[in-house]
C-alpha cells in the first residue's frame, strides 16, 4: 500500500495549529490551513501490514489504507469514494474524532502511528472543493414515511442512509437549529458551524426533510408521530448532566458544563441568550471533570478571558505512554492534553470536591477539595479514599460540572412510549428495535454516552434494522462491507 518505504522516509507530521495567543481572541478553528504536500507524505507512511488493525479500531470500519493509497497516488476522488462508503460525515470526524483508528494503527507498535485523522478531514475537504461530494439521491422511492427524533450525529447519520434507501424521511429536532451537539455542543473553534451546515443543505438537497423546535411529545405527540409516519427512531442522545450533590450546589456560579457551552455556541452564531448568561470573565474557572467536555469548557473559558482556569478529575493521573495493562491494539488511557490545554490551564488529578463555597449573597467564591487515593478490590469498583490533611479551599466564581451524561431524558417521550429501559436508564433495544413496535433508537440514547464516531456507526447500523423492518431486506452497507457500493 502506498510507499513501501514510506513509514522510512517520513516522520508523523499533524497539522500545524494557530499561535495560542491568537486564537483565544476568536472562535474560528483552531487548525492552521491544509497542507496537501504534508498530507501525502503521510498517507505515504500507511505501511503494507498485512492485517490492517485500524479497520478494527475505527467504529466505523473505515477502510483506511485503501484511501491512504488513493491520497498518495493522488486520485482523491477514489479516495472520497473509498471513506464515503463506510463514512457519512469525515468532516465531523476529521475535526473531533480522537481517533481510535490511529490507536490500533500497526505502525505504531514502534514508531509513531499514521495521521488518519488529518488524511481523512483532507480528503473530504477536497472533495467539496473540487465539486465531487454531490447530493447522493435514491434511485427510487419505497413510498415508507421514517420520523427521526433528534439530529445529533447518530440522527444524521442514518437520515442520509434511509433517505438513499428511497424513504421518506423526516427529521425532528427541538432546538431552533439542526446538528444536536455538534450545534450546540462541540465549540467552533473546534467544528466551525459552516461545516455544519454545508453537509444539511446537501442533506437536504438530497430529499431528507428537517423540523426544528419540535419537541415530540409536548409540541408534536407521539401518537400523531406514529399515526403518520411507518417507523420511528429515535437519537436523542444523553442529555442528563451527572450531578455533584455536594453543600452549596444550589450557589450562584455552579453549572452544568453543557449550560455554558451551549450558550457561547448561540453567541457566537449570533443568537439570543434567553436565560441569564454565564461568562467566565475575569473570574477564577474550575472545571470538575477530566473528558472532552470539560477541555471545551478551558477553551471557552481562556476565549472568556478568564482570570485562572483549573480542571480537576477524581482519577488518577494517566501515565504518559502505553503500559502492560494497555497493550496495542487496544485503546490506552494515556494522558491527553488538548489544544484548550495548550492556551493554559492548570490541571489537577486524584482531586475530590467536598463543598461550593458561597458568601452572604449566595455567590459561589471558592470550592473546598482533597486529595484521594484509589482504593481496588477484586471483584469490586474502585473507591476513592480522602488523604488525611488535604483539604484546602481553592478560589472559585464559576464552577462549571463536566462529569459526562448519565442518561436520555425519560420525562416526556420515552415515559408516554412506555419503552423499556436498562439498568442505566438508556433505552433498551433488539437489534436498534425498543420494546414497542415500530420505534426503534441509536447513538447515545442507546449506548450511552460515547463519540461522535459512534454515534454515526449507530446511526448507519439502526438504518439498516429500520429498512428491513420496512422492506424486508436491506441494501445498505454494513459496517463490514462498505466497500460493496463502490463495485456495485
Amino acid at each position: 500500500m502506498s510507499k513501501p518505504t514510506g513509514f522510512l522516509e517520513f516522520e508523523r507530521e499533524l497539522p500545524k495549529k494557530r499561535d495560542p495567543k491568537e486564537r483565544i481572541n476568536d472562535y474560528n478553528e483552531v487548525d492552521a490551513a491544509l497542507d496537501e504536500k504534508i498530507v501525502v507524505k503521510q498517507a505515504a507512511r500507511c505501511m503494507d501490514c498485512g492485517v490492517p488493525f485500524c479497520h478494527s479500531g475505527c467504529p466505523l470500519g473505515n477502510i483506511i489504507p485503501e484511501f491512504n493509497d488513493a491520497v498518495y497516488q493522488g486520485n482523491w476522488k477514489l479516495a472520497y469514494e473509498i471513506l464515503v462508503s463506510t463514512n457519512n460525515f469525515p468532516e465531523f470526524t476529521g475535526r473531533i474524532c480522537p481517533a481510535p483508528c490511529e490507536a490500533s494503527c500497526v505502525l505504531g507498535i514502534n514508531k509513531p502511528a499514521v495521521t488518519i485523522e488529518y488524511i481523512e478531514k483532507m480528503i473530504i475537504e477536497k472533495a467539496f472543493q473540487e465539486g465531487y461530494a454531490k447530493p447522493r439521491k435514491p434511485t427510487a422511492r419505497t413510498n415508507k414515511k421514517v420520523a427521526i427524533v433528534g439530529s445529533g450525529p447518530a440522527g444524521l447519520a442514518a437520515a442520509a442512509q434511509l433517505n438513499y434507501a428511497g424513504h421518506e424521511v423526516t427529521v425532528f429536532e427541538r432546538a431552533d437549529e439542526i446538528g444536536g451537539l455538534l450545534r450546540y455542543g462541540i465549540p467552533d473553534f473546534k467544528l466551525d458551524k459552516q461545516v455544519l451546515d454545508r453537509r444539511i443543505n446537501l442533506m437536504t438537497e438530497e430529499g431528507v426533510k428537517f423540523q426544528t423546535k419540535a419537541s415530540i411529545g409536548e409540541t408534536i405527540s407521539v401518537q400523531q408521530l406514529r399515526d403518520d409516519f411507518d417507523a420511528v427512531l429515535l437519537c436523542i442522545g444523553s442529555t442528563i448532566p451527572r450531578d455533584l450533590p455536594i453543600p452549596g450546589r444550589n450557589l450562584k456560579g455552579v453549572y452544568p458544563a453543557m449550560e455554558f457551552l451551549t450558550q457561547q455556541n448561540r453567541r457566537v452564531s449570533g443568537k439570543k441568550i434567553e436565560v441569564e448568561e454565564i461568562w467566565a470573565t475575569h473570574k477564577n474557572v474550575v472545571v470538575i471533570g477530566g473528558g472532552d467536555t470539560g477541555s471545551d469548557c478551558v477553551g471557552t473559558s481562556n476565549r472568556h478571558h478568564a482570570k485562572s482556569v483549573t480542571q480537576i478529575e477524581i482519577l488518577s493521573k494517566p501515565p504518559k505512554d502505553r503500559t502492560e495493562a494497555m497493550p496495542w491494539p487496544s485503546w490506552p488511557m494515556i494522558l491527553r492534553t488538548s489544544t484548550s490545554h495548550e492556551e493554559g490551564c492548570e490541571r489537577k488529578w486524584s482531586i475530590v470536591t467536598k463543598e461550593f463555597v458561597g458568601d452572604e449573597s449566595g455567590n459561589l467564591v471558592g470550592l473546598k477539595i482533597a486529595e484521594v487515593e484509589v482504593k481496588t478490590q477484586p471483584g469490586k469498583a474502585p473507591s476513592f479514599v480522602e488523604i488525611g490533611g488535604t483539604e484546602k479551599t481553592i478560589p472559585c466564581e464559576l464552577a462549571l460540572l463536566a462529569m459526562g451524561f448519565v442518561h436520555p431524558q425519560h420525562h416526556g417521550m420515552i415515559d408516554q412510549l412506555d419503552l423499556e429501559k436498562d439498568e442505566r436508564g438508556n433505552i433498551k433495544c433488539q437489534r436498534y428495535q425498543t420494546s414497542t413496535e415500530g420505534i426503534f433508537a441509536a447513538g447515545d440514547a442507546r449506548r450511552g454516552q460515547s463519540l461522535v464516531v459512534w454515534a454515526i456507526s449507530e446511526g448507519r447500523e439502526a438504518a439498516r434494522a429500520v429498512d428491513e423492518y420496512l422492506v424486508g431486506e436491506t441494501v445498505l452497507e454494513a459496517k463490514e462491507r462498505g466497500v460493496l457500493s463502490l463495485v456495485n
